[in-house]
This record gives structure tokens, C-alpha cells and sequence, in this order.
């Protein structure tokens, strides 16, 4: 049998305006070359459940980091940083861009990078993961994994977040995986049709997949959302997608 081994460590990296965070990097034990993926956390902040999707794509061949874009709060838990970032209105595009970016930079330092970097987030990461795609140097493929607010009204635009992710579609280079729920509200159906037209518009490459029996969050197998079916599929679309790009 061929031998297998992880390797799992917080790194530090630099991010928005040369600011040091830390990140959680899972990659393959081996000389490479690996792609790389970006993992964008949810809001419920950089946790155990984000940690393992990192080594799940080390377990299937890729260096995947997970910048902690919440670090900023110093809060003693997750669940702190994140009532804290609510609290503020969300978290700033422009910091949280910088973080990506830095993410990606660390990324394309590695010895053992085969050259190719996607990006993938859920739920407000989903969000944050088109706006990269859109607006992040050096990205070979993006997945958006029910990104609430992509689609927003101007009422709801603030000086964290405005500009509507979907503004910037024209401005797309890379190709585009979107997985969703029909019975999501934030995106709706209605939204996900919205960012379809413009994608269309603009001739980008994409795919969108929207699940029956499925909302919101149906990939966090530690909350009442998970639904097996449309996780189980969407994780055969994420390797599928990113396999076909970034290797």
C-alpha cells in the first residue's frame, strides 16, 4: 500500500496592509507539487469545522491555508470574534481582500506548489470568495459555496461592504463553481438567478448548482442544516472543479 501522511500546522503570514495573522496550513507529506486552495471560514469564524476542510483537501492532494480573518478581534473563542465582527457591522472588503491576497502570496512562496491557486468559502465566505475571484491577484479558480449578499440592494450596501461582490463580474478571470440550496434566503433562488444573468452577460466560465431539500450551511456536518445528499454531491463538484483547474 502506498504511504499516506498529513502535515497540519499554524503558520503566520501577512495580510491586509502587512499585518501579521496566523492561518491554519494542511498539506500532503510529500515533495509535491500540490495546487493550493484558499479557504475562506464562515462567519461562525475560524473554527475546528474550518480546520478540518483544510485537512480534507490536504487528504485529497492540495496545500490548502485558512487565513483567521477574525484575528483582528482578540477575542478568546471563535464564537467571540465572530459576535464581535456582527456586531460591527461585518467585516471590511478592502481588510478582508488584503487577507486573501496575503493568503494567496504565501501560497505561490511555496516549494511545493505546482503554480495553480483557487479560492473557496461558504456562507459569508461564499460571498468573499466571488469578491476575491473578482479582485485578488493570481487566482486560477474560484467556489462559491452559498455566498449570502452577493446580489445586494443599495440600502443594504454600508462602508464596510460598498459595493455589491456582483458589481465586479465583469471584472472575473477565472472560472466559477456556485453550489446552493433552493431553500436558502440569503442567496434566494431569486439572487442566484441574478448572479447566473451577469455571469452570462459577461460570457464568464461557471457552473451553478442549487439543491433540492437543501438551504443554507447544508455542507456543516456540526449543525442542524447539514444535508447529506447535497453535501455528498457538492463535495464530488468542489474536487471535480478545482482537479480540472488547478492540477
Amino acid at each position: 500500500m502506498a504511504y499516506e501522511a498529513l502535515f497540519a500546522e499554524t503558520v503566520l503570514m501577512h495580510g491586509h496592509e502587512g499585518d501579521q495573522i496566523n492561518a491554519y496550513l494542511a498539506r500532503p507529506f510529500g515533495a509535491g507539487p500540490y495546487p493550493g486552495v484558499v479557504i475562506i471560514h464562515h462567519m461562525p469564524g475560524w473554527d475546528g469545522p474550518t480546520k478540518e476542510i483544510a485537512r480534507r483537501f490536504a487528504h485529497h492532494g492540495y496545500v490548502a491555508i485558512s487565513p483567521n480573518l477574525h484575528f483582528r478581534e482578540g477575542k478568546a473563542t471563535p464564537e467571540e470574534n465572530s459576535a464581535s465582527i456582527r456586531a460591527a457591522g461585518g467585516m471590511p472588503d478592502d481588510r478582508t481582500m488584503g487577507d486573501v491576497q496575503g493568503a494567496v502570496d504565501y501560497l505561490r512562496t511555496l516549494p511545493y506548489l505546482n503554480g495553480k491557486v483557487g479560492v473557496i468559502g461558504y456562507c459569508s465566505g461564499g460571498r468573499q470568495s466571488y469578491l476575491a475571484a473578482c479582485t485578488v491577484r493570481g487566482l486560477d479558480a474560484a467556489i462559491d459555496c452559498y455566498g449570502g449578499g452577493v446580489v445586494a440592494k443599495p440600502e443594504a450596501l454600508t462602508a464596510r461592504q460598498p459595493v455589491a461582490p456582483l458589481d465586479f463580474t465583469k471584472d472575473l478571470p477565472c472560472p466559477l463553481l456556485g453550489l446552493f440550496g433552493v431553500e436558502d434566503t440569503r442567496p434566494s433562488p431569486a439572487d442566484t438567478v441574478k448572479t447566473q444573468e451577469a455571469l452570462e452577460k459577461f460570457g464568464k466560465t461557471f457552473e451553478f448548482h442549487t439543491y433540492e431539500n437543501a438551504g443554507h450551511a447544508f455542507f456543516a456536518v456540526d449543525r442542524p442544516n447539514y444535508r447529506q445528499v447535497a453535501a455528498v454531491d457538492g463535495w464530488k463538484k468542489v474536487f471535480a472543479w478545482f482537479d480540472k483547474y488547478l492540477r
